[in-house]
């Protein structure tokens, strides 16, 4: 039994499908990660950490594939075993 509830993207509408594509599309990927799944419980809170991520995540004074290897090695430190 799941501890909490996902919504899947077969499941997802209105806010929730918009934000769905704009993760694959922006990601390159064909599938929706859990992690975004469990935050769509509240759409508005999945739209608000989807776009904080985004505008971090865009070019600056790192590129953006550096950020990602950052986090990971961030996770990696803290023991993540998302």
């Amino acid at each position: 039994m799941a501890l909490y509830h996902t919504v899947s993207p077969q499941d997802a509408t209105g806010k929730v499908r918009d934000v769905y594509e704009d993760i694959k599309e922006t990601k390159g990927i064909d599938f929706v990660p859990n992690f975004w799944q469990a935050l769509a419980n509240n759409p508005d809170h999945l739209e608000a950490t989807w776009q904080k991520l985004k505008t971090v995540m865009k070019p600056g004074k790192l590129d953006p594939l550096t950020k990602e290897i950052i986090a990971l090695a961030v996770s990696i430190t803290n023991n993540c075993t998302y």
